[in-house]
C-alpha cells in the first residue's frame, strides 16, 4: 500500500492479509519493520495464530464473565478503565462500576493510593475483583506520583503478579532490572507491558520506531509508548507506529489534540485504550470517559474498514456534532465514526491525513475561510461565500470537495422564525428577509455565510466587526455597509431590524459574553445567534426580554449537520432522529 505526502508516492507498506483484528503478533526476536516519516496509509495487518504470543482477548481473559458469542470471540482493542482513587475501598467500589459500565479491564494505580500497604492492601485489591487487572506504580519521575525507592515498588508489583494481577507496566528506564527481577517467577498467562512516556512532545517516526526496538527488546510481552501532541498531526505518526508494530502496542497521543489516538486505536490495531469513569478520574491528560467510548463514539463497532469524519476547529471541545452524527451513522448502520478534531493548520492536518478512510470534515471557527484554499474544487455558493463548511474527500480520486450548509441553515431557520412569529406558513411566497435591514456581528466564515444569504433574500445587510477593515472587506463584497462593534451600539436606523451573531461570543464556557449590549437591542425584531452552547445564550436572552423574536443556532446546527450528512453519506439523513438527539443532550 503506498504511502503519500504532499510531494506524491515516496514508500510503501507491504500489502497483508486481514484479520479480525488489525494487531499483528509475531516473536519477539523478529526485526521490526523501519518506520517513514510520511502521511500514513492504514494498513490491515494480519494475526499470526501463535499460542504463546497471541494477546488476551474479551473472550479468554481470566474472570471475564459472558456468554461467549461469535462477536464476543473477535479479537477487538480493549477497554480499559483506570482506577485513581485514594482509598482501596473506592477503588473497590470503582472496579464493580467499572464492569457495570462495559471495561473490559481496570488499571490500578498504587501510587495515587494514601497510606499504601502492600501485604494488606493488594490481596483486598487482587482477591475477589470482578474484571482483569493491569497494575501499575508510576514513580513521579515517569508522570506518576510515586517518590520512594524502586526497591519497594518492585517488591509491590512482584506480589501482585504473584497474586494473580494479569498485567503489570513498568518503565523502560528500569525494565531491564524488573525483568530479571520476575524472569523465574512469571506466570504463564501474565503480561509484562514496558512503557514509556513523553510529556512535552511526540518523536519523530523513526525515533518512535526506535523506541519499540528497545522496548521490544528488553522482553516486554507488550509495548506501551504514550506522547503529547503539540500538533494533531502527531498523532499520525502514532498511528503508523502502531499499524506496523510486531507485537501488541498501546500507542495513546494525550492531550486535547492527540484525542483521535483514544478514539481511533481499534482501527489502527491498539491493543487497548483507556476510559474514565468521569471529569476528574483520569490517570492522564485527554482520557474520554467510557460511557462516551461506548455510546457516543461506538467503539466496539470500529475496525480497520471503518471511515473517519469528524469537525475540524479551535476550539472543538465544545462541538456536540459527534454525538449528533454517531448516533445517525449508527441508525443507518454505517461504519464509520464522527471525531472531534482540534486543528491548527487546516492544510497541515489535511495533508497528514491524506489517507481515502479520512472522509469528510465539518469545518467551524476558525478554519471556514482557509478550507476554500485549501479543497481541490469548491461548490459555487462556497465559493461566492467564501467559505466553506463541509469537506468530502471523493473516494474515486481523493479531491477534496468544499460545500457550505450554513447557508442554507442558518437563513432557513431565521426565516421559520419570522413567519412563526407572524402566523404566516412556509407556503407563502417571498422571503420575510426581503427589504429587511440584516445586521451580521462578524466577518468570518460563518458571517459570510449569512450575510451572503441575506442578501440573495433581498435584505440590506450591514456587516458589524471588531476590525472596521474585515467588515469593510466583506461590505465591498456583497454591496453591504460597514460598521464597527462599537459603532453599532448607536446604530439604529428603524425598528424591525435583524440581529445575527456569528461570532463565539458568548460561547461556554465565557457565557456572562455578549456580542451587543442589551440597551442597543430595542431596534431588533428578531435576533439569532449561532452560538448554541448554551442553547439560550445571554444575547438571546436579553434579546427576548426586549420584545424581539429570538431563533437559537440550535436550529442552524441542526440543519447544517442534516445538509452534511447527506453529502458524507449520499443517503437521507433520519433528521427525525437527530432532532431528538440534540433535544436529549443540548
Amino acid at each position: 500500500m503506498a504511502i503519500r505526502s504532499a510531494s506524491g508516492v515516496v514508500g510503501s507498506i507491504p500489502a497483508v492479509e486481514k484479520s479480525r483484528i488489525n494487531r499483528p503478533i509475531i516473536s519477539s526476536s523478529s526485526p521490526l519493520l523501519p518506520l517513514r516519516p510520511l502521511s500514513f496509509q492504514p494498513i490491515k495487518s494480519s494475526l499470526h495464530q501463535n499460542p504463546l504470543l497471541s494477546p488476551i482477548t474479551r473472550s479468554n481473559l481470566p474472570l471475564y464473565e459472558c456468554e461467549k458469542s461469535e462477536t464476543e470471540e473477535e479479537r477487538m482493542t480493549l477497554l480499559c478503565v483506570p482506577l485513581v482513587a485514594k482509598t482501596v475501598e473506592q477503588m473497590v467500589s470503582d472496579m464493580a462500576t467499572a464492569k457495570a459500565s462495559g471495561a473490559d479491564l481496570v488499571e490500578i494505580r498504587l501510587d495515587h493510593l494514601s497510606d499504601f500497604d502492600p501485604m494488606r492492601d493488594l490481596p483486598q485489591l487482587l482477591g475477589d475483583r470482578p474484571l482483569p487487572v493491569l497494575v501499575t506504580y508510576r514513580p513521579k519521575w515517569e508522570g506518576g506520583q510515586y517518590e520512594g525507592d524502586d526497591k519497594p515498588r518492585y517488591n509491590a508489583l512482584c506480589l501482585a503478579m504473584e497474586l494473580g494481577a494479569e498485567y503489570v507496566d513498568i518503565e523502560l528506564k528500569v525494565a531491564e532490572d524488573f525483568v530479571k527481577l520476575i524472569s523465574e517467577k512469571k506466570p504463564e498467562n501474565f503480561k509484562l507491558i514496558v512503557s514509556s512516556h513523553n510529556y512535552e512532545s511526540t518523536p519523530s517516526s523513526e525515533e518512535l520506531s526506535s523506541l519499540v526496538a528497545r522496548i521490544q527488546a528488553v522482553g516486554a510481552d507488550i509495548v506501551k509508548i504514550a506522547t503529547t501532541a503539540v500538533d494533531i498531526v502527531d498523532v499520525a505518526r502514532m498511528f503508523q507506529v502502531i499499524a506496523n508494530c510486531q507485537v501488541p502496542m498501546i500507542g495513546l497521543v494525550m492531550g486535547e489534540r492527540g484525542l483521535i489516538s483514544r478514539l481511533l486505536c481499534s482501527k489502527f490495531g491498539g491493543y487497548l485504550t483507556f476510559g474514565t469513569l468521569g471529569a476528574g478520574k483520569e490517570s492522564a491528560p485527554g482520557q474520554p470517559t467510557i460511557a462516551d467510548l461506548l455510546n457516543v463514539y461506538n467503539i466496539r463497532k470500529i475496525g480497520a474498514d471503518t471511515k473517519v469524519f469528524g469537525i475540524v476547529g479551535k476550539p472543538v471541545g465544545h462541538s456536540k456534532s459527534p454525538i449528533l452524527h454517531n448516533a445517525a451513522f449508527k441508525s443507518i448502520g454505517l461504519n464509520a465514526i464522527y471525531v472531534p478534531l482540534l486543528v491548527d493548520d487546516l492544510a497541515n492536518f489535511l495533508s497528514a491525513y491524506s489517507s481515502p478512510d479520512f472522509a469528510g470534515f465539518s469545518c467551524t471557527i476558525p478554519h471556514k475561510e482557509a478550507a476554500v484554499r485549501c479543497c481541490d474544487e469548491v461548490d459555487p455558493i462556497a465559493k461566492a461565500i467564501g467559505a466553506v463548511n463541509t469537506i468530502v474527500k471523493q473516494s474515486t480520486d481523493g479531491k477534496l470537495i468544499g460545500y457550505n450548509t450554513d447557508y442554507v441553515g442558518a437563513i432557513s431557520a431565521i426565516e421559520d422564525g419570522i413567519r412563526g412569529s407572524q402566523g404566516v406558513g412556509k407556503d407563502e411566497t417571498g422571503s420575510p428577509l426581503a427589504g429587511k435591514t440584516f445586521v451580521v456581528i462578524g466577518a468570518g466564515g460563518a458571517g459570510k455565510a449569512l450575510a451572503y444569504g441575506a442578501k440573495e433574500k433581498g435584505a440590506k445587510v450591514v456587516i458589524a466587526n471588531r476590525t472596521f477593515e474585515r467588515a469593510k472587506e466583506l461590505a465591498n463584497l456583497i454591496d453591504a455597509q460597514a460598521l464597527t462593534l462599537a459603532e453599532l451600539e448607536n446604530f439604529h436606523p428603524e425598528d424591525g431590524m435583524i440581529l445575527a451573531n456569528t461570532t463565539s461570543i458568548g460561547m461556554q464556557p465565557n457565557i456572562n459574553d455578549t456580542p451587543l449590549c442589551k440597551q442597543a437591542l430595542g431596534s431588533y425584531a428578531v435576533v439569532f445567534d449561532a452560538v448554541y452552547t448554551p442553547k439560550v445564550t445571554r444575547l438571546l436572552r436579553e434579546a427576548k426580554e426586549s420584545g424581539a423574536t429570538v431563533v437559537s443556532g440550535l436550529e442552524m446546527f441542526i440543519r447544517q449537520a442534516v445538509g452534511q450528512f447527506e453529502m458524507f453519506t449520499n443517503m437521507p439523513a433520519p433528521e427525525s432522529l437527530m432532532r431528538d438527539i440534540v433535544k436529549k443532550y443540548i
